[in-house]
């Protein structure tokens, strides 16, 4: 059972994360997640007691529970076995959606996947499976990872097929009364299974691919057509073959990752390392990862300096350099030195196992256009089946034609109404994309946001920490009315209380010196403009100039003020209401990435770039046009960052918001798109986003959107072309050109086409950085 709670008191992403770990650790809890964006927590439990305690521990946290909080069903994922086509799909959904206790249901063909939300037990739905003849396995259950063979037990089939399909065809040369036996047995040999989907498919009121295969494979042998029939089952034989062969491709375009980790880790006993299985192992554990060797788990270096092959997390291509309190993650390649490592996550927590099972969810969720085409398919197969009986009927009833004939024309018609190639057109493509885009550090949390991916025409950026790299640091210390060093720790003592990264440069500098940073009271935040606090007796204000009261500037602070910016510094000004003491400028230099990343972006169809920024308007303008970026917005609160971003969208635009995930939030939320970046370092930006760059950095940006714009190229193309191939087959149908066996072919080959052009995006490979190069060990310098 799952139960929705909203969250009243969080002030930040990091109050999000204790709540949910707070809640995750309580007895009988299964999983806990909260979203600092929307302000909700979703709890699962298997036994509804285990909801008492959540109140208590929420409050002792500081925070409050809504009263108008839900409860719904389980959500589960299952395995699905036993689809062999599209239209298998929608017969399991048919079926289970008409149960009471199922609130909603959804199964992907191309990801062998269903998810569904119900109060039934587990076996319960395995049940109703069976009863519609598919199988089902709870994901993350030992046995969904364990699927029996299929294919190759297929294959076995469809080549005994054959083998009586040629008998037959010999025997029409050699022994014409053996023919029929030779083709009747190739029928039931390659026929079997789809006549029991068809026979489930019926029982659930569903017309299928099955259904109508068989009946026109029947139809053919009851008008003594006993070769077509065969050719008719084989065909759609092979073609089911060679269609399952190629989504298990797109099934699997992540479970690679999942063979990144190593099984065994070395793990400190006493004085010594000793070898044991991952499983074992405990959070805050020290293991020892040797050069070469893979790391097992989530961690914090304790000791030692290496680089490290973060490609399978975050895509980058040259290793990153590593040393004491810096994150490793599993899965990842230690290349150099030697490194001691405290576990921070088990490895079913792991980033990589995060993004494995986020990366199948996305993947199995229904884009707009797939929904579309759902829809369109349960429409068009009912019409052009009943158009096969008319076709069957009307002729020889009322215009004396051949029974024979016409019968054969509708039996052709069955087997156009398939809508199998359709059907799988899109979701084939869409999986392909997310599963590819993972696999480079990308993470597209759903089908809809790659659809919106492919669709943008505009990309705003926060500046800090977006396109700069977010570490700050004092460039000059300019006192007015004390001495620098006076300043120093009184801004320092102020910015303390805060988080922002230019507080924390102010803090660093003066640690820096060795300066004491005395306590502050009285702490206020200012928003857009700065902060207050009093220490020994004064109010002191510190932040930008429009805090101050404007007479307090002479010329020549005013001149100075302004040639800092135009530099493209930041400036944090200290005084009282009554007087100015001086100003600290602070200076965050761009991003090496950034500026390519951002000249890509016109290559792949991106007509404006925007950056929306609390800094002042010089810094701003200069960092703007380091980084190639077209349009500044200044001096903005984050209230006046979402109304740039709602003014974009009535400008006809398409927007991507590309921020921190964490104060960058209400854009996020407004925008298309919401894109954050370093999500291997953070759970927030993960959660908060629809988009996630694992790297720090915008270089795989126009890669997403590349990637996103051809997949849904290959969309079209995949509909176009199967709804063409129906239209010919509708065409060469009445005159009678077409044989049954090439409308089958038609159907059958359609679909293994539309998932061969699918799987081109498997291939798909980001832009090489020229400007990047590796980390030598030279880099390796101790912090």
């Amino acid at each position: 059972m799952e139960k929705t709670y909203q969250v009243t008191g969080m002030d930040c992403g990091n109050c999000a994360l204790t709540l949910e770990k707070a809640v995750a650790k309580l007895p009988g809890i299964q999983r806990a997640k909260v979203n600092f964006s929307t302000g909700k927590m979703s709890v699962v439990v298997a036994d509804p007691q285990a909801l008492q305690s959540i109140s208590k521990t929420v409050a002792q946290l500081g925070y409050q529970l809504a009263a108008d909080s839900k409860t719904t069903g389980a959500q589960d994922t299952f395995k699905i076995t036993g689809m062999d086509c599209g239209g298998c799909a929608q017969t399991i959904e048919k079926h289970l959606g008409s149960l009471p206790d199922v609130q909603a249901v959804t199964v992907n063909f191309a990801t062998g996947s269903m998810a569904i939300t119900h109060t039934n037990p587990v076996v319960a739905i395995q049940a109703e499976l069976a009863k519609i003849g598919y199988g089902g396995t709870v994901v993350g259950t030992p046995s969904s990872e364990k699927q029996p063979p299929k294919l190759a037990k297929h294959t076995q089939t469809v080549l005994l097929a054959g083998i009586f399909l040629a008998l037959g065809y010999l025997g029409l040369m050699w022994l014409p009364a053996l023919a029929p036996v030779a083709f009747a047995a190739s029928m039931v040999v390659s026929g079997w299974q789809p006549l029991r989907s068809a026979f489930y498919a019926l029982k659930s009121k569903a017309l299928d691919m099955n259904v109508l295969m068989v009946a026109a494979a029947l139809g053919a042998a009851l008008i003594g057509e006993w070769q077509e029939g065969a050719l008719v089952v084989f065909l759609f034989a092979i073609g089911t073959l060679l269609q399952n062969k190629a989504v298990e491709k797109t099934r699997h375009s992540i479970k690679g990752l999942l063979d990144l980790t190593p099984d065994t880790a070395l793990v400190q006993v006493g004085n010594e390392f000793i070898q044991r299985a991952v499983s074992s192992v405990r959070v805050a554990d020290i293991l020892q990862i040797q050069a070469g060797a893979k790391i097992p788990l989530d961690g914090l270096v304790v000791q030692g300096a290496s680089s490290v092959n973060q490609a399978p997390i975050t895509g980058e291509a040259n290793p990153v350099v590593k040393q004491v309190d810096d994150e490793v993650f599993a899965g990842t390649i230690n290349q150099e030195g030697a490194l001691t490592v405290k576990v921070t996550h088990l490895s079913s927590d792991s980033t990589i196992a995060r993004i494995i099972a986020m990366v199948e969810d996305a993947q199995a969720q229904k884009a707009p256009a797939e929904a579309f085409i759902d829809r369109f398919a349960k429409v068009y197969t009912p019409i052009v089946f009943a158009l096969a009986l008319l076709t069957m009927v009307i002729p020889p009833l009322f215009f004396q034609a051949a029974f024979a004939t016409w019968f054969y024309r509708g039996l052709e018609l069955l087997v156009v109404a398939c809508p199998c190639a359709l059907i799988i057109s899109t979701p084939v493509a869409i999986v392909s994309a997310i599963g590819r885009a993972a696999k480079n550090g990308v993470l597209i949390k759903g089908g809809n946001f790659l659809e919106k991916a492919g669709a943008l025409t505009a990309v705003a950026f926060d500046k800090t920490g977006t396109i700069t790299a977010g570490q700050p640091a004092v460039s000059g210390v300019y006192p007015f009315a004390t001495n620098e060093q006076t300043l120093v720790q009184t801004l320092a003592a102020l910015e303390a209380n805060t988080t922002h990264p230019i507080g924390q440069a102010i803090t660093q500098a003066a640690q820096a010196q060795d300066l004491a940073i005395p306590a502050v009271t009285n702490f206020q935040n200012i928003p857009g403009k700065g902060i207050q606090a009093s220490l020994a007796g004064t109010t002191y204000l510190a932040g930008t100039a429009a805090l101050f009261d404007p007479t307090l500037f002479t010329k020549a602070n005013l001149d100075q003020l302004q040639s800092l910016q135009a530099s493209g510094q930041t400036i944090v000004l200290l005084g009282t209401a009554t007087k100015l003491l001086g100003l600290v400028a602070v200076a965050d230099g761009i991003r090496p990435t950034s500026k390519q990343a951002i000249a890509q972006l016109a290559n792949v169809g991106i007509k404006e770039t925007v950056m929306l920024t609390g800094d002042n308007p010089g810094a701003a303008a200069k960092i703007a046009q380091d980084a190639g970026i077209t349009t500044v917005a200044a001096n903005l609160l984050p209230d006046q960052k979402v109304q740039a971003i709602a003014a974009l969208q009535q400008k006809g635009q398409t927007v991507a918001m590309v921020g921190d995930g964490i104060n960058d939030a209400p854009a996020l939320a407004l925008a298309d798109v919401g894109i954050a970046m370093g999500g291997a370092g953070t759970d927030t930006a993960i959660e908060t986003a629809d988009i996630v760059l694992m790297a720090d950095n915008l270089e795989k940006l126009p890669f997403m959107i590349r990637l996103s714009r051809q997949a849904m190229g290959i969309v079209k193309q995949n509909v176009a072309f199967a709804l063409a191939i129906k239209l010919l087959a509708f065409v060469l149908i009445f005159p009678g050109w077409l044989p049954l066996w090439a409308a089958v072919l038609s159907d059958s080959g359609a679909a293994v086409l539309v998932t061969l052009n699918a799987l081109r995006l498997l291939r798909q490979k980001p832009a090489v950085n020229p400007a990047k190069s590796g980390v030598t060990s030279q880099q390796l310098s101790p912090k």
